[in-house]
């Protein structure tokens, strides 16, 4: 996934099928009496919106920037990524319920049906996950929907799983245990893409780049004396910018030496936006870091 072209088609095409499953498996769901694949459905549709709101913040992050909206709405893609994992603990938080509420009471359902339909979903989950997998790494808001389309797949894999077992055993509460126990896996995933969401939305740095990397880069290179007031941070899920203060051992060719160090940067740390200021006067060592 290496431009946002094929991001926007992902978006799109994982919407559109995952708009038709969640219509498909609600019907069955409400004509066989299968509590299981109701609430699976109503997990897909909570995943169909995270796609949609994913998809309108990769447009908000191509806008042009505006004299009040300098960087543009790339901060849209953040806001994203957080509406993402909130919705995917609020979806897990509905399977847990009803999975403990059918664990008390199960219900006989038509395991053939059950695993027919879930079956399917496995195929359309899978097949959406697949679209966002090249580009899970680099984006959070990829990563999300990548999270998002995995997580559906391995509940539908727990469903059929759970059909196949209760139709050679006929214990009905192989389900909702099922159920638990993806739910539990997924909420675990989610507290990682959680957490990266809070921290970049909070100006930390980013969690693949190396802050210690970035200062060696900028300490090593020729003419660097010291350097102070160095932040990082990202503008969206996939910019990051950088501002730093140093002094130079000479005053000679300063255009050339911040078009180097800012070509460095961006080349070896992957740093979008660069500002460099030099100061003339000497940088007490207290204030290196």
């Amino acid at each position: 996934m290496h431009n946002h072209q094929n991001k926007g088609r992902a978006f799109s095409l994982g919407m559109l099928i995952n708009s038709l499953y969640t219509i498909i498996e609600m019907v069955f769901g409400l004509a066989i009496g299968s509590m299981a694949l109701v609430a699976d459905a109503l997990h897909n549709l909570s995943d169909v919106l995270s796609l949609f709101v994913s998809w309108v913040a990769e447009k908000l992050t191509h806008r042009h920037p505006t004299a009040m909206r300098t960087y543009g709405m790339k901060g849209g893609s953040i806001l994203a990524a957080l509406i993402n994992a909130m919705l995917l603990l609020v979806a897990m938080g509905a399977i847990i319920i009803e999975a403990i509420g059918r664990l008390r009471h199960p219900e006989a359902v038509p395991a053939n049906t059950v695993m027919l339909v879930a079956g399917i979903g496995i195929l359309i989950n899978g097949g959406t996950a697949l679209l966002f997998m090249s580009g899970r790494h680099g984006d959070l808001n990829v990563r999300g929907a990548f999270l998002h389309m995995a997580a559906d797949a391995g509940v539908s894999v727990g469903v059929v799983l759970a059909g196949l077992l209760m139709k050679l055993t006929g214990w009905h509460w192989l389900d909702p245990l099922m159920s638990l126990m993806v739910a539990f896996v997924v909420l675990w995933a989610t507290w990682g893409l959680l957490r990266d969401a809070v921290n970049i939305s909070l100006a930390a740095v980013p969690r693949d780049l190396d802050p210690e990397h970035v200062r060696s880069v900028i300490a090593s290179y020729p003419t660097v004396r010291s350097y102070h007031d160095l932040h990082i941070w990202s503008i969206s899920t996939t910019d990051t910018a950088l501002t730093v203060h140093l002094e130079r051992t000479t005053r000679e060719g300063n255009d050339e030496f911040l078009d180097g160090l800012a070509a460095a940067l961006r080349k070896t740390c992957a740093i979008d936006h660069v500002t460099i200021q030099i100061e003339c006067g000497q940088v007490s060592a207290d204030n290196n870091y």
